[in-house]
């Protein structure tokens, strides 16, 4: 079984790329993490295994470290940290991801 990768995206390249708009709403999900935090790598691996089923919307990473316009603009307080996103836009910030069943229901399509 090949592990899926979850791409890294860097918050200029995430800015900077046109907001796809389409009429159920376009939504993915950005996964903020440090790369010494242990539960965020537990997490991107929980991540992992729900990206594999295919039926989930398209997830990136972003070391929080490099994002402070977002980290700033969200309020986020703490990693790991999944934000799910319509059109763009926050719809969802979760900081404790206690499952794979509950991280699948959050990202399904």
């Amino acid at each position: 079984m090949n592990e899926i990768i979850i791409p890294e995206m860097t918050e200029h390249e995430w800015r900077s790329r046109p907001v796809q708009q389409t009429p159920n709403g376009c939504k993915e999900a950005l996964f903020f993490y440090t790369p010494f935090c242990g539960t965020c790598k537990l997490t991107e691996k929980m991540l992992n295994i729900v990206l594999e089923t295919g039926t989930v919307i398209t997830v990136s990473k972003m070391n929080i470290n490099y994002t402070p316009f977002l980290r700033d603009a969200w309020k986020i307080s703490s990693v790991p940290c999944l934000v799910v996103l319509q059109n763009g836009a926050p719809i969802q910030i979760e900081y404790a991801m206690s499952s794979v069943v509950e991280l699948h229901r959050w990202l399904q399509v």
